[in-house]
Order: C-alpha cells, then sequence, then structure tokens
C-alpha cells in the first residue's frame, strides 16, 4: 500500500512538472557587454534531462541566445529517450517567437527531430517496458523480496528515463515494501529525492529527507557495528570509506533540504542550508553524481551567497559566508559571488548592486532561483539601505543616493518605502531633503517605567492588606487534614485577589 504522501505526490507531480514547464517569462533578459553570459560553457556543466530542461527554459527567457539554445537541446534530445521533449522544446521556441522584439527564424528553419528516430525510440521503450514488466510478474510469483525489489527499481529508472514521472514514483514506492536492509531504503530515498527535483516538485522533498535521514542512521550504526570484528587496517579502510561516502550522502540531503526552504521562501534557513554543504575530497566533490546531473558548483555558491545577503545580518554572514572556508571552495568556480562578497564586507553597496544587475542574466536562468530572485533582489537592497543608514543620526539623501548609484527622485521614493515598512526607523524631510532618525525620550520612558513599577506594588500591596483583614476575621476555610498545602494556599491567594 501507497502512503497518503506519496499518493498526493503522484497526483500532483504531472502537473505541477507541465506548469513550470509552460511557464514562460513576461520579460526577456538580456546578453550583452553589460550582461554577459556564456551558453556552451554555461550548459557544459550538466548532462541529461537537467541540461535540456535548462536550455528550455533559457528560450523561455532569453530570446538573444534562443536559436543557439535550440540546437543544443535538439543535440541533447537525440541522446535521451523521451521524444515528448520535442514537443515541450518546439511550445517554448513558439511562445518565446511571439512576444519577443527578436526577430527569431522559423521553425522549419532549425535543427528537427525526424520522425523516424522518434518512432524508433518509442518501439524501443515499448519493447523494454514490456520485458521489465515480465521480469517483475515473474519475480513477484516466485515470492523472492530482493528480486521483486530490483525489478520495481528498473522500472522505476526506465521509467525516469523516458518521462513517465508518474509510474517512476509509483515503483520507487512499491519499491519501499521490499526493502530487507537500511542501505536499500536510502537508495531509494535518495532516488525518489533526485525525482523530485529533477521535477521541481519541491513540496514533498521534506518527507523523504526525513526518510533517507532516519535510514542513514541506521547503515551507519550498522557499518560500525560491522567493522569491529575486522582487523586494525580493515577498520581503517572501512571507516574512511563509511565517512566519504556519508558526508556525500549528507551532502546531498542538506542539499535538498536547502530547495525545499528556498521553495517555502524561507531564505535564512536555505542559506544555512546551502552553505553546511561540504566540497568533499573524491573526484566527484561533496553531492557526488549530483553534480552535473542536478546542479553544478558554481549554482551552490550562487545560491548560497544570494540568500545570505538577503537574510543574513553582517556579522552573520562574515562568519557563514566570508570565514567559511569549505563554502569556499564553491565560491571559486563563480569569480562574480567572490565580487559581490568583497564589495560587501567593504561596504561597497553601489558595487554590490552593480554586480548583481551585471550578472542578473546568469541568476534569472536558473531554474531553482528565478521564481524567487525579484524578492531576493528586493530583500538585499532594503538590508543595504538600511545598514548604510544605521551608522547616522541624518544624513543627506543626495548622499545616500551618491552611495547606491540612484538619483534623489529614486532615492527618495525608496526611502520613503522603507519608513512606512518599518525597515528604517527615521523620517523624511522632503524639503531639506534630509532623512532622520526617530528621537527617542529617554527621561520620558524612565519615567513611564517608573510608574508602571509604582502602580503594579500598590496593586500588590492591596492585594495583601486584603488578605491580612481576612484571616484577621477569620474568614478564611482551613483546609482538611493531609490535603496538599500548595493547592489550599493557591486558592487563599486566589480569594484574596
Amino acid at each position: 500500500m501507497m502512503d497518503v504522501d506519496d499518493q498526493d505526490t503522484t497526483q500532483t507531480v504531472q502537473q505541477q512538472q507541465s506548469s513550470q514547464d509552460s511557464q514562460i517569462s513576461s520579460a526577456a533578459v538580456l546578453v550583452d557587454d553589460n550582461h554577459p553570459f556564456d551558453l556552451e560553457s554555461y550548459i557544459s556543466n550538466y548532462t541529461g534531462k537537467t541540461a535540456i530542461d535548462r536550455l528550455i527554459h533559457i528560450i523561455s527567457v532569453c530570446p538573444s541566445v534562443a536559436v543557439d539554445a535550440f540546437k543544443l537541446a535538439v543535440k541533447h534530445i537525440q541522446e535521451a529517450r523521451d521524444p515528448s521533449l520535442w514537443q515541450t522544446l518546439c511550445h517554448a521556441y513558439e511562445q518565446v517567437s511571439t512576444y519577443s522584439d527578436i526577430k527569431l527564424p522559423n521553425l522549419s528553419e532549425l535543427p528537427a527531430i525526424q520522425t523516424k528516430w522518434a518512432d524508433e525510440i518509442l518501439k524501443k521503450n515499448h519493447s523494454e517496458k514490456v520485458k521489465l514488466e515480465a521480469e517483475l510478474k515473474s519475480y513477484s510469483n516466485n515470492m523472492i523480496k530482493e528480486s521483486i525489489r530490483m525489478g520495481h527499481r528498473d522500472l522505476a529508472e526506465f521509467s525516469r528515463s523516458i518521462g513517465d514521472y508518474p509510474s517512476a514514483l509509483k515503483h520507487w514506492t512499491k519499491s519501499r515494501e521490499f526493502c530487507t536492509t537500511s542501505q536499500h531504503v536510502l537508495d531509494g530515498c535518495l532516488s525518489t529525492i533526485e525525482l523530485l527535483i529533477e521535477q521541481r516538485n519541491y513540496s514533498h522533498l521534506p518527507t523523504y529527507v526525513f526518510k533517507a535521514e532516519a535510514a542513514l542512521e541506521a547503515v551507519a550504526s550498522s557499518s560500525a557495528n560491522a567493522a569491529k570484528g575486522d582487523n586494525a587496517s580493515s577498520r581503517k579502510t572501512a571507516s574512511s570509506t563509511t565517512s566519504a561516502d556519508r558526508e556525500i550522502l549528507q551532502s546531498k540531503l542538506e542539499f535538498a533540504t536547502a530547495l525545499g526552504q528556498l521553495a517555502q521562501s524561507n531564505y535564512e534557513r536555505a542559506a544555512y542550508h546551502f552553505l553546511r554543504l561540504s566540497p568533499g575530497t573524491g573526484s566527484q566533490g561533496g553531492l557526488g553524481d549530483w553534480f552535473g546531473k542536478l546542479v553544478s558548483p558554481g549554482d551552490i555558491a550562487i545560491y548560497g551567497c544570494v540568500c545570505a545577503l538577503a537574510s543574513l545580518s553582517r556579522s552573520a554572514f562574515k562568519a557563514q559566508v566570508l570565514e567559511n572556508i569549505p563554502f569556499g571552495v564553491y565560491i571559486e568556480q563563480e569569480p562574480h559571488v567572490r565580487e559581490i562578497i568583497e564589495a560587501y564586507m567593504a561596504s561597497n553597496f553601489k558595487g554590490v548592486l552593480e554586480t548583481l544587475s551585471k550578472y542578473s542574466t546568469r541568476h534569472t536562468i536558473d531554474i531553482h532561483l528565478y521564481p524567487h530572485l525579484a524578492t531576493l533582489n528586493s530583500l538585499t537592497r532594503n538590508r543595504l539601505v538600511s545598514l548604510y543608514f544605521a551608522p547616522f543620526s541624518s544624513i543627506k539623501l543626495d548622499r545616500m543616493a551618491q552611495a547606491f548609484g540612484w538619483s534623489v527622485t529614486e532615492t527618495e521614493e525608496y526611502v520613503v518605502g522603507l519608513v512606512r515598512s518599518g525597515d528604517i526607523g527615521g523620517r523624511i524631510d522632503s524639503r531639506a531633503k534630509v532623512l532622520q532618525v526617530k528621537k527617542t525620550d529617554h527621561r520620558a520612558e524612565l519615567f513611564a517605567r517608573a510608574i508602571k513599577t509604582g502602580v503594579d506594588i500598590a496593586k500588590t500591596n492591596k492585594k495583601l492588606l486584603y488578605r491580612m483583614k481576612l484571616q484577621r476575621a477569620d474568614l478564611l476555610i482551613k483546609p482538611p487534614k493531609g490535603a496538599n498545602t500548595g493547592q489550599n494556599q493557591m486558592a487563599d491567594y486566589m480569594l484574596a485577589e
């Protein structure tokens, strides 16, 4: 039987994927000298379905490179096993052609997928599916749990390769019923998490991350117990191998958790999870085979830096980003991220905003980050303006405008919005163009606290005097012998009130 959350996942996966694939940006992003972007270098960091999804998204939001992205997508689709991706690609190209100011070639003038190739792939997929279903049926008749689990696993991987995601999720869910070890459960949860990330179905990630963490703890415990009986050399080798594998698995779960928090707009929590990712020591790095298949090291640097800018305090940013040596390995993959960090720590807020604007194309074409980019940039600007104003009791708007590269009118409008929202505790002199801190009368506050304390003491004394009068008049009910003295004293006190 499937869990309730698994059933909900199966029902919503296809709907979310179709809505996300068909979403087209209303405003195209630019690629020019002021907004540099190298398509071939960027897409070389990804493989498989992720590369195709990112190319389709690039076509949707970046018409100036739509033709080149289309040609690259055709090459990747011909290496895949899902002919339906061709229809999605054509749909995205046709939509961007309708609203773009750039005149794009017709589809007939671009490379196309041959009908013969699509028919052959469909025929091959059908024959392999029949074969795998026959094997699973044979395993089920023999009642061998391990073979049944592997049969469901093979069908899940095959369904994912042909784009049948609901079926893939169903088989991964069924395979859990036939797991005999914690390692099997862990592998199934990780494969499901990978599938959900590929679909950008973030709502069910926390459930499978929780299950995977429990399975990982069980695997670690069993490995530790198994290593106790080996000799010292074997124990040392097993310990190092287990530690490296566990580090990669833990990083994968951290990454999945970070994406889930990002999807819920919990940017501070997302930042901490991104910043905790280990770069790893092996050839594949901290996320193992997920690098390229789902994400690139440069993406990790951008996610962590952008979320940290928008949500962390200056001291926390310094400790978690600037002084975070492991995360520095990711930062080296994206030089502009290093520029943003150095400008922020030097209080060069104009430089921060200019660098974010310069590389806005690189951030917008990211399939996980782009829905939150406008909000993150707005939060970052608010934080930078608040940090700039914090040391001053008053400051002229023209000086602030110069520091941020804005006009005085734009600065005044922006600061007024921050004052109204409560992000800045001040007020603006529109005639003198000066922003002033709201002055607090500390003497009045002291008198108010003293008066409040006196009133509270008077009330307490009045209650005590009232109780004393009741005792003198012998109007208190004495507790019976053996009763709870504390409760009766409380009752007396309530009576006195």
